[in-house]
């Protein structure tokens, strides 16, 4: 059996608004704040984690709280991020919710043979609500503002936009062992999405590249997608991914310990950052899982500076 990734690990973004950003994200989409941290490369922003009740690997939704202006929308980007809901029930029911509380969204529709919503942040980052047929298991958090049938259960399918495929596909199939399962018709009607699989398939493991070289290039901003992350199950699977890109000359990070858990990063052919994270050791390993989020954690090696770094936060709340 070839050396295979399992799904989406997480998926880390940008927001402008930290506040505004926590308040949707647990009020709204009733996700759990499962680590309140630092950006470890820039402590002066905060990076909030976001996921299930258990803070499950694939469930995790991130963001560097960054100054900057909106995101110029284009290719060479993650244009779309994939939150797996259970049912078509659980779509027509976010489908009011959203009406209710003014949050932009689509039509309900099928897309790529999955009931699908699509809806925004208020600083336009782009999501699509994806019935998973409740093939994955849930892990509701009880604290939730939304109950827990209809809670969301984890991230994907990802959609990355480049304007020619050739290279990455060549990567995600040959360097990463990826299959290339189908295609659709891009819903905006802008060229087709391959879709390409890892591990046992499914919502959760899956990277769908839109072919869109007519678009601008994306500027990075508020609103964008930083990177994806792919999982490994430990640190011996990340150590053979690592002399895996070594062998295909692939340049990468080398290897980064986060803390939560460990990474390594690259950047496919059209530019896009990836990331290969350990599923382990997981949120719970600085605090108890049923306290998670609740203060702000630090990895040992920022330990001595908390005074210095909690002095030049903004407040949350």
């Amino acid at each position: 059996m070839s050396l295979q990734l399992t799904g989406i690990h997480h998926l880390t973004a940008i927001t402008a608004n930290a506040p505004e950003n926590l308040r949707f994200y647990t009020k709204v989409l009733g996700l759990r704040l499962v680590k309140k941290t630092v950006n470890q490369d820039d402590t002066s922003a905060y990076h909030l984690f976001y996921a299930d009740g258990k803070a499950t690997p694939g469930s995790d939704l991130t963001f560097f709280d960054w100054p900057v202006g909106p995101e110029g929308r284009g290719t060479h980007s993650i244009s779309r991020t994939g939150l797996r809901v259970g049912g078509a029930q659980s779509v027509e029911w976010w489908k009011r919710r959203f009406d209710e509380l003014e949050v932009s969204s689509g039509e309900i529709g099928e897309i790529d043979g999955r009931m699908s919503l699509d809806f925004e942040d208020g600083e336009g980052q782009r999501f699509r609500l994806v019935d998973d047929g409740g093939l994955t298991p849930s892990h509701p958090w009880e604290r939730s503002p939304v109950t827990a049938e209809h809670q969301i259960r984890g991230l994907g399918p990802i959609t990355i936009s480049v304007p020619d495929i050739t290279n990455t596909a060549l990567v995600l199939t040959h360097v990463m062992n990826m299959r290339e399962v189908r295609h659709y018709p891009s819903p905006d009607g802008n060229g087709k999405v391959h879709v390409f699989s890892m591990g046992e398939g499914g919502a959760g493991a899956e990277l769908h590249v839109a072919v869109q070289p007519g678009l601008p290039i994306a500027r990075q901003g508020a609103g964008a997608v930083h990177h994806v992350a792919f999982r490994a199950p430990d640190v011996d699977h990340l150590h053979q991914w690592t002399e895996r890109l070594k062998a295909f000359h692939l340049p990468s990070s080398g290897e980064v310990e986060r803390f939560y858990f460990r990474s390594l990063y690259f950047r496919e052919p059209n530019g896009i950052l990836f990331e290969i994270a350990t599923d382990g050791p997981g949120f719970a390993v600085d605090e108890p899982l049923e306290s998670l989020g609740e203060s702000l954690s630090l990895p040992p090696f920022l330990e001595p500076k908390r005074a210095q770094i909690e002095a030049r936060l903004k407040p949350l709340e």
